[in-house]
C-alpha cells in the first residue's frame, strides 16, 4: 500500500491524484465491496421464513435482525469515519470489510437468536462509516467534475447489492440450508478485503496546526461546526422527513418476501426473487424522481419540496391500496398485486436524492460532509433500523396483512415535514449564500501578508 499527500496538496483538481489506471482499479475495488457490503446485509430477509419455522421466532425478533445493523451503522458511522481521516482510509477500509464478512460467516453457527443477533450487530459495526469512507477515497482519486456521476454510480451499487442479497440468500437456503447462505455471502469479502491493500492511500493533512492549542482549536471547531449544521431549521425538519419515508421503504424491502411467503405460500427462494424486483424499482425511482425534482426547483426551490411532498403521498395512496385491496373485496392475483407494490416502491424512493440535496443546499461548504454523516445517522436510526422492527412488532399484534396495510401511513409524518420545510428552506439558502459572499469579500479585501502587513499579523496573533 503507498501513501501519498493530502487530495488537498494536488496542483490541479480537475486531474486524476495518480493517473486513471490507479483511480479506476481504486473505483472497482470500492463499488465491489459496496456491493457485497449490501449483499450481507440484506442477505437475511429472505431466511425469515426459514428461521421462523426452526427457531419459532416473532416477527419483533425478525426485524430486529434486521434492525440492529442499521443501528450500530448509525451509531459507529461518524466516529469510524472521523478514525479513517486520520488514521489511513485504505487501511480502515481493510478492517472494515473483514470485519462484516467475519461477522457474516460467523452467522452460519450461530445455534439460537442471541448469538445470531449478536453476529447482525458486528456485520454493522462492520460496515459503519464505509459509505463515507469509501466515496472520500472516489473523490480523492478522481478529478473534480466527475465526481457526481461516479458517487451516483456508488451508491446506486448498494441497490445492486441487496438485490443480490435477497434472490442469492433464498436461492441457497432453498438448496443447501439457511446457514450456508451466510458463508458464501461472506467470503467473497475477504477476498476483496485482500485485494483492497494494492490501492492507492493519500494521507489527510494535520488537524491543527500548533499541538500546543490542539484542545483549544478542537473544542472552538467542534463548537462552530455543531452550530452550521444545527443553526438552519430546514437541516432537522428534512432529516425527519427524510426518515419517516425511508420506514415505508425499509419496510417494504425486510417484509415483502415474507408476505408473499404467508399470502400466497410462495417457496422462500420464488418470494425473495419477486421482493427484488421492489428494490430494482426504489433504485430507478430515486434517480428519475431526483432528476424530476431537480428541474421542478429550478425557478424556486421550494417547488422541489411540494414536488416531493406530491410523489410521496401518491406512493402512501399505491401502497395502502396494493394491501388493502384483498380485504376490501378486490379480485387481486400475486401478479396484479405485485406490479401495484412495484409502482408504490417506485414512487417511494422519490425522497432519497432531494433530501441530501436539500441538507448540502443548506449548510456551508466547510461542514457539508459532516451535515451529510448527521443525515446518514437519521436515515439509519429512525428510518432503516426503525422500519423493519417497528412492522415486526406489528405484526405479533395484528398480523402481516394489516402491518404491511398501515406502515405506508408514515408517509403522511414525511410529507408534513417536507411542507414544514418549504417555509425555511429557502431562507437558510439565502443566509449560507451570504455567508459564503461575506467570506469572499473578506478575503479579496485583505490585503497580502508581505513586509509591515506580515509583522502587524505576527503582533497581532
Amino acid at each position: 500500500m503507498h501513501i501519498q499527500p493530502p487530495d488537498s496538496h494536488r496542483a490541479d483538481p480537475e486531474s486524476y491524484l495518480f493517473g486513471p489506471r490507479q483511480a479506476w482499479f481504486a473505483y472497482a475495488m470500492t463499488i465491489s465491496l459496496m456491493v457485497f457490503d449490501y449483499v450481507d446485509r440484506q442477505v437475511i430477509v429472505t431466511i425469515f421464513p426459514h428461521l421462523k419455522a426452526e427457531w419459532g421466532l416473532t416477527d419483533t425478533q425478525l426485524g430486529g435482525l434486521v434492525s440492529i445493523v442499521s443501528v450500530t451503522v448509525a451509531l459507529f458511522g461518524i466516529p469510524a469515519a472521523l478514525v479513517a481521516d486520520r488514521f489511513s482510509r485504505v487501511k480502515s477500509i481493510v478492517v472494515m470489510a473483514v470485519v462484516w464478512s467475519l461477522a457474516t460467516i460467523s452467522c452460519m453457527f450461530s445455534r439460537n437468536y442471541s448469538l445470531l443477533f449478536a453476529a447482525r450487530g458486528m456485520v454493522g459495526f462492520g460496515e459503519a462509516g464505509y459509505g463515507s469512507v469509501g466515496a472520500a477515497m472516489i473523490a480523492g482519486h478522481f478529478p473534480r467534475h466527475m465526481h457526481g456521476s461516479l458517487l451516483g454510480g456508488f451508491f446506486a451499487s448498494a441497490s445492486v447489492g441487496s438485490v443480490i442479497g435477497v434472490v442469492l440468500g433464498g436461492f441457497i437456503a432453498a438448496h443447501w440450508g439457511w446457514q450456508a447462505a451466510f458463508g458464501v455471502v461472506g467470503f467473497p469479502g475477504l477476498v476483496l478485503a485482500l485485494l483492497y491493500l494494492f490501492v492507492k492511500d493519500y494521507r489527510t493533512a494535520d488537524l491543527v496546526a500548533h499541538e500546543g492549542s490542539a484542545r483549544r482549536d478542537v473544542v472552538a471547531t467542534a463548537k462552530q461546526i455543531a452550530g452550521s449544521i444545527f443553526r438552519p431549521r430546514t437541516m432537522l425538519l428534512v432529516c425527519l422527513g427524510g426518515a419517516a419515508q425511508l420506514i415505508v421503504v425499509s419496510t417494504l424491502w425486510a417484509w415483502l418476501p415474507s408476505y408473499l411467503n404467508r399470502t400466497y405460500n410462495m417457496p422462500p427462494d420464488q418470494a425473495g426473487a419477486k421482493a427484488a424486483l421492489v428494490v430494482l424499482a426504489g433504485a430507478f425511482g430515486s434517480v428519475i424522481w431526483g432528476y424530476v425534482a431537480d428541474r421542478a426547483g429550478r425557478k424556486a426551490l421550494r417547488r422541489k419540496l411540494y414536488a416531493v411532498s406530491v410523489l410521496t403521498l401518491a406512493s402512501m395512496a399505491t401502497l395502502v391500496f396494493a394491501f388493502a385491496a384483498p380485504g376490501l373485496g378486490f379480485t387481486t392475483t400475486v401478479s396484479s398485486q405485485l406490479v401495484l407494490i412495484v409502482l408504490g416502491a417506485f414512487l417511494a424512493a422519490n425522497t432519497v436524492g432531494p433530501v441530501s440535496a436539500v441538507v448540502l443546499n443548506v449548510m456551508h461548504p466547510s461542514v457539508r460532509a459532516t451535515g451529510a454523516s448527521v443525515l446518514s445517522l437519521f436515515q439509519n436510526l429512525f428510518g432503516l433500523a426503525a422500519g423493519p422492527l417497528i412492522a415486526g412488532v406489528a405484526s405479533d399484534h395484528w398480523g402481516l396483512q394489516t402491518t404491511m396495510m398501515f406502515m405506508p401511513l408514515f408517509s403522511l409524518v414525511a410529507v408534513v415535514m417536507f411542507l414544514f420545510t418549504v417555509r425555511t428552506y429557502e431562507e437558510d439558502v439565502k443566509h449560507v449564500r451570504e455567508q459564503i459572499a461575506a467570506q469572499s469579500k473578506q478575503q479579496n479585501d485583505s490585503p497580502p501578508l508581505g513586509g509591515e502587513n506580515v509583522a502587524k499579523a505576527v503582533a497581532g496573533h
